[in-house]
């Protein structure tokens, strides 16, 4: 596959407090993202993931390393106009509706006249905002302003949108309007690189990613080479059968409504569930393999650095 974005060897430093010492943020980061990919890029707070995000739009400069996108130098005129970009915490213009703030960076992007109305129009209906299309800027919620943010980074047309911590801060139904939308860039063909800590998210949506811990990138790949598909437990939910005769057959998790949540570790002792079940007469409500999640991968790391 075509690559779109190629990070070699990165390095990072900063110069803090008030007798100044370095502090190595980014050290030696390597990835590559494929066209046409969506690529999580995952790490707790302070890992250097804002930090290599700007390092790629070069607003900061690497200490060492060497970035690429779409074959091109990262700094030349040919990659910055291929790319869109959401930083986790974007400032809007309060008193400007949708419309008008769309308007306003259309002009910067030197968008014909004739052209930007239409534009304008089509993406505020990409980001689900027509409703709210005239609306001002600061009497919308958390979920509408990402909308609005992605919309503005979609303006030029980019091949590659940098997303910052997109679903930081949204609720439920938020966060899913903002998935749908990526999963829609995709199928349009773009790449997106998206940095995050929401792991359900990532796992929903994404095909490779990268972790990164104290500056350092752990493991990268597609969740199938990451994920253990072994079974670590079944949960199986399930009334009509005392608790106590559950005894060394599993784990009772809770009890509610007359159900038990029993976490059972062993296969064998599954069957053993099952027989007892049948004697007895009881209900099963649900039964439910799981498998390693990301989540777990990534707070295994995290724990071992």
């Amino acid at each position: 596959m075509e690559t779109a974005v190629h990070i070699e060897n990165l390095h990072k430093s900063f110069k803090l407090g008030f007798i100044p010492k370095t502090k190595k943020i980014l050290k030696g980061i390597s990835l590559t993202v494929n066209q046409g990919e969506i690529f999580g890029y995952l790490g707790p707070n302070g890992a250097g993931k804002t930090t290599t995000i700007k390092c790629i739009l070069g607003l900061i400069y690497p200490d060492q390393g060497k970035i690429e996108l779409f074959g091109h130098h990262h700094l030349s005129l040919k990659a910055k106009a291929q790319i869109g970009f959401l930083p986790e915490n974007p400032y809007f213009y309060d008193h400007l509706t949708a419309s008008e703030f769309l308007y306003f960076y259309s002009q910067l992007f030197l968008i014909k006249k004739n052209e930007r109305e239409k534009k304008i129009k089509n993406l505020i209906q990409v980001v689900g905002l027509e409703k709210w299309a005239d609306l001002q800027l600061r009497k919308f919620s958390r979920g509408m302003l990402q909308r609005i943010g992605l919309a503005q980074a979609l303006l030029n047309e980019p091949s590659l949108v940098l997303l910052d911590e997109p679903l930081g801060g949204l609720d439920p139904i938020g966060r899913k309007e903002i998935r749908d939308i990526i999963v829609r860039l995709k199928e349009e063909g773009k790449t997106v690189f998206l940095s995050s800590h929401i792991l359900q998210d990532i796992e929903m949506i994404c095909d490779r990613v990268a972790i990164i811990v104290n500056g350092e990138i752990i493991n990268q790949g597609t969740l199938q080479d990451l994920i253990s598909e072994k079974i670590l437990f079944t949960e199986i939910v399930i009334s009509g059968v005392d608790i106590k005769e559950l005894e060394n057959m599993g784990e009772p998790f809770s009890e509610r409504g007359g159900r038990t949540l029993l976490r059972v570790r062993k296969e064998g002792d599954v069957e053993r569930v099952l027989e007892l079940l049948r004697s007895k007469k009881g209900k099963i409500h649900s039964l439910i393999p799981r498998t390693e999640t990301l989540e777990d991968l990534f707070v295994e790391i995290v724990k071992q650095r």
